[in-house]
């Protein structure tokens, strides 16, 4: 079965929406304003920004819908805006400050409040979503930046390597952006078993951005292209359960804290219900498969047409039997 056509509605379902994403620009635009103004009347230098991250590459998601314990509907989407800092070594502050200047320029700005966590400082919405704010010391600019952690103090770390590496594979792979497309379709698949099951911590979206992009297998089907990659990914990871990141830092492995026994079950559960998917001669049967990898927001295909077929013979049937004045 042939569900190309489904996958291809199911990434316009799944792709953030320009409601969202003209949401989080705006959002981004008074953070920054807000940032620059409280730097500038503190007489601290005005930072630089740059957006990393699935929203810079397109593949941000609409989310699964949560209900507070109010009822009120909560959509966790994000955005992650670098606020960078160019000076010299002299100049240089301990990370810390970094997170508490920005911290305290954006306090106030929203009514559910402002979160410095170890990596940067977050905004949060009354709607769910978030806006995350990393920070970075470059002593040139054109250097490798450092991202400000708070508990292991400057750690090298440069989103926009990453960014470029990314736009470079979708770029090599052609295919009228399908890798792109398998990267949202990971991530869809993330999202519904993690919704599903609360206590399952699969790879981040980052780790699938990278599994894709390293075993993409590249189809005139969405669908096979898919179950091809990640019949790819599988053979990979259980050969060797390990992911390092592409660009720097390129020591760093980002699987040491997944389970391998979780993650390989949860991969062999696509390529199962894949290849029945993909044996089965009904749309609507197929569909069925696929909604077990990726939930009910994956559209229900159509009976098939032999089903049709028989529906239309069986209505004839009934019709004369209903009908004892009809002449033979």
């Amino acid at each position: 079965m042939d569900t190309h056509k489904l996958f291809s509605d199911f990434n316009s379902i799944i792709c953030l929406n320009d409601s969202k994403i003209s949401k989080l620009k705006s959002n981004r635009k008074a953070l920054r304003i807000k940032i620059r103004d409280h730097f500038k009347e503190k007489e601290w230098g005005a930072p630089k920004f740059y957006s990393q991250g699935s929203f810079s590459l397109n593949t941000n998601l609409n989310p699964i819908k949560k209900f507070s314990e109010d009822g009120d509907i909560k959509e966790e989407y994000d955005l992650d805006d670098g606020v960078y800092f160019i000076c010299s070594v002299s100049e240089r502050k301990e990370p810390a400050t970094y997170h508490d200047r920005i911290k305290k320029a954006v306090e106030g700005h929203t009514v559910e409040g402002v979160t410095d966590k170890t990596t940067c400082v977050r905004v949060v919405y009354s709607d769910g979503h978030h806006i995350d704010l990393p920070s970075y010391w470059l002593e040139n600019d054109g250097d490798i930046p450092q991202l400000t952690h708070k508990s292991k103090g400057f750690t090298d770390s440069d989103p926009k390597e990453f960014k470029d590496w990314v736009e470079k594979k979708i770029t090599d792979a052609s295919g009228n952006g399908q890798l792109l497309r398998i990267i949202r379709y990971l991530k869809g698949w993330k999202d519904y078993r993690e919704d599903k099951n609360s206590s399952l911590n699969l790879p981040s979206g980052f780790i699938l951005t990278i599994l894709a992009c390293n075993h993409f297998s590249k189809n005139s089907r969405d669908d096979l292209s898919f179950k091809e990659t990640v019949k790819a990914i599988n053979t990979e990871l259980d050969s060797q359960f390990t992911c390092y990141r592409p660009t720097t830092p390129t020591d760093e492995e980002l699987l040491a804290k997944f389970s391998k026994d979780t993650v390989m079950n949860e991969l062999n559960n696509i390529l199962k219900n894949a290849q029945s998917a993909i044996d089965s001669d009904c749309e609507k049967e197929s569909s069925e498969f696929w909604r077990n990898v990726f939930g009910d927001r994956f559209p229900l295909g159509k009976e098939s047409d032999d089903d049709d077929n028989q529906s239309r013979v069986l209505k004839s049937e009934r019709t004369k039997v209903s009908a004892p004045w009809t002449s033979c």
